[in-house]
């Protein structure tokens, strides 16, 4: 299984330690999953700042 982390500072979920969007640092601690298609779109993405789309987490430790 693969242990999927998100960034603290953009929230962009992968499994790498450094996120490949902001360079950012990533956690193994986080909740909540959200898919992004259309970030133009949608207001949740809009909301979190969100402008590429992909696999977000809606909170980070």
């Amino acid at each position: 299984m693969i242990n999927l982390r998100a960034c603290r500072q953009c929230h962009f979920i992968s499994d790498q330690a450094k996120c490949p969007r902001c360079g950012g640092e990533t956690s193994k601690e986080w909740q909540g999953y959200l898919v992004v298609v259309d970030p133009l779109r949608s207001m949740i993405a809009q909301k979190m700042g969100i402008k590429a789309g992909g696999r977000y987490a809606l909170r980070v430790k």
